[in-house]
């Protein structure tokens, strides 16, 4: 059976264009900066995104942890939101490999942070206190149902930041996803922050690999550590020939993605037993609430071939829209769980 599978847009698979350039990728040894394949995605990712220079990563997760290790030193503070993937769904690195504190502020909908809430976080000179060493935002933001931050969202919390000589990091997985929801350049909405990743993997649909991009003494020390952590990959160049696909022509159809969610957003909307608000869906993920049980209407999903996700909230699932989903199947996976719903439901009142 043919799977409609809406669990992440982790998988996506290369395009045919994508494979292409992989196979004829001109290679070098990256470690030695002699990949010209991987020193050309390097560049553009650098433009795109208004930074000096940019370093290929292994994945999110790696260029996060890279990030706070060139930002932070041991028993120093990391100030983030409190639905952060960096905190909820990076398997405790920043504590284990860099040392660090995380300290949690709220996020408010779509993620947003109050700058108050940041300045007040903020530890003061004091030998019993972690002096705070960087500042975190996540923009699209995952946990916060795909919302998107605007510049002036992201520039004030930023601004608390810099008032204190702290370092912003910017976790942009999406960061596309939220450009093109926009209307406006990726380097618009980084331009007040010290550095930003993005991952390839996602809605660029590469099937490995993440970007750091900052200044050039940054990524200086991120490469240091990307090795430190065993992320020479050497003949990088078969990875970043895809990134190059990506960032030249999968940017911009990011916006299907988007038009996607709000299609399924919108017929959920109209399912009984399931609770949701389309107008809220900004970008390619899509939460709702579920009267019935979480797990046995996954089941009964996949059982009739779509796949979806239960996060931690309990009566929530979430699905997203991504490369490979097209409209039809977006419209099938609606009658689906129509079906689905209509029988939990019902057993459920009987």
């Amino acid at each position: 059976m043919s799977m409609i599978d809406l669990r992440s847009d982790t998988v996506t698979l290369p395009s045919p264009e994508m494979r292409r350039a992989m196979y004829e990728a001109e290679l070098g040894d990256d470690v030695f900066h002699e990949d010209p394949t991987v020193n050309r995605l390097e560049e553009m990712a650098a433009e795109m995104t208004g930074k000096e220079a940019a370093l290929l990563t292994s994945s999110g997760t790696q260029s996060n942890l890279i990030a706070i290790l060139s930002h932070c030193s041991r028993a120093t503070e990391v100030i983030m939101g409190s639905e952060a993937h960096t905190f909820h769904h990076e398997a405790g690195g920043a504590a284990a490999f860099a040392g660090v504190q995380l300290r949690l502020v709220p996020n408010r909908e779509r993620g947003t942070i109050d700058p108050e809430d940041v300045r007040a976080a903020i530890r003061r000179p004091n030998v019993h206190h972690p002096p705070t060493s960087l500042f975190c935002l996540e923009n699209s933001h995952n946990r916060c149902g795909g919302g998107v931050l605007t510049p002036e969202e992201m520039a004030a919390p930023a601004s608390v930041a810099r008032e204190h000589n702290i370092p912003v990091h910017v976790d942009g997985a999406r960061i596309f996803n939220a450009a093109v929801y926009l209307g406006i350049p990726a380097s618009e909405l980084v331009k007040d922050v010290d550095d930003v990743c993005f991952c390839l993997s996602k809605g660029l649909s590469c099937p490995v690999g993440s970007i750091l991009c900052g200044s050039r003494d940054f990524i200086q020390r991120a490469h240091r550590w990307r090795k430190a952590l065993g992320g020479g990959m050497r003949q990088a160049g078969v990875i970043a020939a895809a990134g190059i696909v990506a960032l030249e022509s999968m940017v911009d159809r990011l916006d299907e993605d988007h038009e996607n969610a709000r299609l399924l957003a919108r017929g959920l909307a109209g399912v009984p037993g399931i609770h949701i608000d389309p107008a809220k869906i900004q970008t390619n993920i899509v939460y709702f609430k579920l009267d019935s049980d979480v797990a046995a209407f996954l089941a009964a999903l996949k059982e009739r071939g779509v796949l979806a996700l239960s996060p931690e909230a309990p009566g929530t699932v979430r699905m997203v829209t991504h490369y490979g989903i097209n409209r039809e199947d977006v419209e099938e996976a609606l009658s689906i769980i129509a079906q689905v719903a209509r029988e939990k439901v019902g057993s459920r009142k009987r």
